[in-house]
């Protein structure tokens, strides 16, 4: 991994990746090699690559949805490698059920848990204000825009009960002017709800608007070559208020970003 910039490992971090080795077909050609990364509490962290370098796969490694050929990831310090249900896991659509409302589209994973139909909308209702949908409880999601459905999709992730929440590229079927909004919606919920969110995507903006920390991810498994962690870009976020795109911190961060991808 590049050394622009060095940053010390929490004790025990949320999730952390040791040394995984993916492949897309039991390790006859792998897709990614010597992955380690780590996101703590409260922390948003962003893995950006080009598509096609794999951040998809390392994701559902980090999910336990696929076995990795090599390595560990550990939660909280525990070893759930290849152990599925143990963190919350967004895709990019918002996949909400059009024939249920938006209170039982978000207080699903509770019922599914076993929690009574009723008690499970009450405790989801209760967090409605907090992800800005107040109001929306009894609509169908053919009645909110796509940032609020997007939304209504976070709150469903985070009643999964889950403190660490893996993110596929969650912003890229909105509009612009929604998509930032949403960003900066997201930083500051993740902070207050304290789970960790990594975050992966090919879009060197986004990475740079969420993360704290952005992890740079590089190579060609298309053409034999797996992708490997290249760098780490902190982003100053003290200058995080206004336009944060404006700001030297951000243009710094970018142009840095853009080198390690090459």
């Amino acid at each position: 991994m590049s050394d622009s910039v060095e940053t010390q490992v929490p004790a025990v971090p949320a999730l952390e990746a040791r040394g995984l080795g993916l492949s897309w077909d039991d390790g006859a050609h792998m897709v990614a090699e010597d992955i380690d990364l780590h996101v703590s509490a409260g922390e948003v962290v962003c893995l950006v690559g080009r598509s096609g370098c794999g951040k998809t796969t390392i994701l559902h490694a980090l999910a336990g949805l696929t076995q990795p050929v090599t390595g560990r990831v550990l939660l909280n310090g525990a070893d759930v490698t290849g152990v599925p249900g143990r963190v919350s896991y967004m895709l990019q659509k918002d996949l909400l059920l059009r024939n249920l409302r938006i209170v039982d589209n978000a207080s699903l994973p509770l019922v599914l848990s076993g929690v009574p139909r009723e008690e499970a909308r009450a405790r989801a209702n209760e967090l409605f204000a907090q992800f800005g949908l107040e109001g929306t409880q009894e609509l169908w999601p053919s009645q909110l825009s796509g940032g609020m459905k997007q939304r209504a999709a976070f709150l469903r992730t985070y009643l999964m009960g889950n403190d660490v929440v893996l993110l596929d590229e969650p912003f890229s079927a909105l509009d612009a002017i929604t998509r930032q909004e949403l960003r900066t919606w997201y930083v500051r919920m993740a902070a207050e709800l304290h789970v960790a969110s990594l975050v992966i995507t090919h879009d060197v903006d986004e990475a740079v608007s969420l993360a704290s920390r952005v992890m740079v991810l590089a190579g060609r498994p298309s053409e034999g070559k797996p992708s490997r962690l290249v760098g780490e870009v902190l982003v100053d976020r003290a200058q995080d208020a206004g336009d944060f795109s404006l700001t030297h911190a951000y243009v710094d961060a970018k142009r840095e970003i853009m080198t390690l991808l090459g």
